[in-house]
């Protein structure tokens, strides 16, 4: 006897038939390591000295392996195209689905609309002090910001045959960036350069608890997260029930291991001297290789390949975000006109045009006036929050989720996604709470929470729209 949960998804199945399915095994592994590792992680981690793999690992632990669990668990259970929305949706509601994409896509319109100003700062890093004042001029920024859109959205709407070896480029760059930073400590210690070195130091923290949980939730979160992406793009893939898990167990650890072994090599030459949270990674080159005549042009090599890696990794922003509102259209939540595709590339080209167009205008306002810009730093800090309520609801779904979904998982699965909704939510607190210097923490806490809840509220209104106008259509 056919369930209800079985015929949402044939439901699903049956509309993702009419997509290309390009991804491979291989694609999928790439991905995860391209969308997971950054290259400012390394700086923020090694401001904590020999203490930083207590954090890694406290974050592994508790938040790293059970998100790793959760998605292998859901993806095999739900392979479907638009991965956590229909997770959400078919283990709690069509509201909770909803709502969780919502919160999903903000995150990335955030990180769609800030990919000009990081492009042009790499660029600028790279061409070296001539280049210092393109950051900082409007113009400089928005052409940047239009090109990267423009070139982005041309990309998604050929679709992933395209856009998927984009993505596998990035992140041969990243493996090159970190392959390379791992390395320079140990040229070092065989030239002299250094005495000290150790890759895997184990020393306590000596500051407060309340910062020790604040930099792991924020090493969690913010570093070790990622794993829930790829799964939106289900319907893209070739077998996606035995892929995506495997290729979340193949990446995993050597993303670990390039987070931990390069918070290693920064420290190995920094040490207690000032680091570049921007750029720690060319910070760190320039130094290791400063007895070498060529060391200015590898660490600009350095800094293009980090360049072409947040360009792949906005790529997969702008591929997700449209693939979330042609699901919802799926559903009628929102006007079919999202879900339809491109006749030769099988692409949701109205959707693709629609967050391209709005994240070119956010992008190019935010450069306009100093208002502007404060209000969208004050959405960027709230990208945390929303993210934290992203996996709060991905930790649920196997713990308080329908029972034909949460039947299958095993107490460690939810004992391990107990962990994991505990930290989303002390990451959330974190977010609200500021332990840096401001005028006001209450003032800058109440803003960064007004901004959660009017942006969910208007998801509210959108899903309520949407319900009420399929519901005429059906009497």
């Amino acid at each position: 006897m056919t369930t209800d949960l079985e015929r949402a998804e044939q439901s699903v199945e049956t509309r993702s038939e009419s997509l290309k399915k390009p991804l491979r095994l291989f694609d999928l592994v790439l991905t995860q390591i391209l969308f997971v590792v950054g290259s400012s992680w390394v700086g923020a981690a090694a401001k904590l000295g020999q203490a930083h793999l207590f954090f890694w690992l406290l974050a592994i632990f508790l938040f790293y392996i059970p998100q790793a669990a959760v998605v292998i668990y859901l993806s095999e259970r739900m392979p479907l195209e638009g991965g956590i929305y229909q997770w959400a949706k078919l283990g709690f509601s069509e509201f909770a689905g909803f709502i969780t994409a919502w919160n999903l896509w903000l995150l990335s319109i955030t990180v769609i609309a800030l990919g000009g100003m990081f492009t042009t700062t790499n660029i600028s890093y790279a061409l070296g002090p001539a280049a210092a004042w393109m950051p900082n001029n409007k113009w400089c920024v928005s052409l940047i910001s239009s090109v990267l859109v423009v070139g982005l959205g041309w990309a998604c709407v050929r679709g992933l045959s395209l856009g998927k070896w984009l993505h596998n480029i990035g992140a041969f760059a990243m493996l090159l960036v970190y392959g390379a930073l791992i390395l320079l400590p140990l040229l070092g210690l065989a030239r002299g350069e250094i005495k000290n070195y150790r890759p895997l130091p184990l020393a306590l923290p000596v500051m407060s608890i309340f910062y020790c949980l604040n930099i792991f939730t924020k090493l969690g979160i913010g570093a070790l997260s990622g794993f829930e992406y790829v799964a939106i793009l289900a319907g893209e893939t070739r077998a996606p029930a035995r892929d995506i898990g495997r290729s979340v167990l193949i990446a995993s650890p050597v993303i670990a291991f390039m987070f931990i072994l390069g918070t290693s090599s920064v420290l190995a030459f920094i040490g207690n001297n000032p680091i570049d949270l921007i750029g720690p990674v060319p910070q760190t080159l320039r130094l290791g290789l400063s007895s070498f005549p060529i060391a200015g042009a590898i660490a600009s090599i350095g800094i293009l390949l980090m360049t072409t890696r947040t360009i792949s990794s906005t790529s997969v922003h702008v591929t997700g975000s449209s693939r979330l509102p042609m699901v919802a259209g799926w559903d009628q939540l929102l006007p079919a006109w999202f879900s339809r595709l491109h006749p030769r590339y099988k692409t949701p080209i109205n959707s693709i045009i629609f967050v391209g167009t709005l994240t070119l205008l956010i992008a190019i306002a935010s450069q306009i006036g100093a208002g502007i810009q404060e209000a969208f730093q004050l959405v960027d800090n709230a990208a945390n929050v929303f993210y934290g309520i992203v996996y709060f609801m991905l930790f649920a779904i196997p713990i308080f989720g329908a029972g034909a979904i949460r039947s299958g998982a095993s107490i460690w699965l939810r004992l391990a996604a107990t962990c994991g909704a505990g930290v989303s939510l002390l990451a959330i607190f974190f977010t609200v709470y500021p332990i840096i210097d401001v005028p006001s923490p209450l003032i800058f806490g109440a803003k960064i929470a007004a901004v959660t809840i009017v942006a969910n509220a208007i998801g509210v209104v959108i899903f309520l729209v949407g319900n009420k106008r399929r519901t005429a259509a059906k009497t």
